[in-house]
This record gives C-alpha cells, sequence and structure tokens, in this order.
C-alpha cells in the first residue's frame, strides 16, 4: 500500500483495518491486482478489497442490496462497489470518519454474507471460529 499518503495517526487505522480483516477465520490475503490492492478472501471466495484510489483509502465490501441504498444516503463516503457488482457491493472511502464500530460491522455482514454462500461443510469449519 501507499504508505506514505498517511500520516501517523492514519496508519494506526490502516493498520487496525487491515489486523480487523486478517483475524476473521480462515481468512487470507492476497494480491491478484498487484502489490497496492489487498484482497481479503474466506475459503477462497472474497468478501473484501482495500485500495487506493483517487488518493483516498477505499475499502469495498460485500451488501445487502437494501441495506447499501440506506447507507449511501447516511454516509456520504459510501457508494455503489467500484468495478464490483453495484447491487451487492459497496465502496467506502475514508475521506469523512465513519464510527469504526459501523465499519467493524459492515466487515462482519460482508464476510457472513459469503459464508452464508458456502457449502455447509465450508461453513462448519468457519463457524466454529466466531
Amino acid at each position: 500500500m501507499q504508505l506514505n499518503k498517511l500520516n501517523t495517526v492514519e496508519l494506526m487505522e490502516l493498520d487496525q483495518l487491515k489486523t480487523y480483516l486478517i483475524n476473521k477465520p480462515e481468512t487470507i490475503e492476497t494480491f491478484p491486482f498487484g502489490d497496492d490492492v489487498s484482497v481479503y478472501k474466506v475459503k477462497n471466495k472474497m468478501f473484501a478489497l482495500l485500495a487506493w484510489r483517487d488518493d483516498q483509502l477505499m475499502l469495498n465490501l460485500k451488501c445487502d442490496p437494501d441495506e447499501s441504498i440506506m447507507l449511501r444516503e447516511i454516509f456520504p463516503t459510501i457508494k455503489p462497489g467500484y468495478h464490483m457488482n453495484k447491487k451487492h457491493w459497496i465502496s467506502i472511502y475514508f475521506e469523512d470518519p465513519i464510527p469504526k464500530g459501523e465499519i467493524e460491522r459492515l466487515i462482519d455482514n460482508s464476510f457472513m454474507l459469503v459464508v452464508n454462500k458456502m457449502a455447509k461443510k465450508d461453513q462448519s469449519s468457519i463457524l466454529l471460529h466466531l
């Protein structure tokens, strides 16, 4: 990631975000689009993408379509998913603050949306660690 674009306080927040993502059960971080785009997968299924876009940190997450509409009305920095299915993904830009608890809730929801679509045998090993 282009860490030189962050000040010390933001860097701590970025580290917390990355730690929260990678600590989800059976999650791996991959870089299929280059070193500056982190893709987080559970059982080889993507639930988050962290990257820079127009000099802003951006987090893409799966989201329930109805909730996505509501979130965009509440938070102006939540947009339809950049380069993703706009109905099922959102992009969060960190130019304006969104409460840490809300970001964690959205990550949890994205993770569970992906897990819930998996075969039961794959779900069970993940759910044991929640």
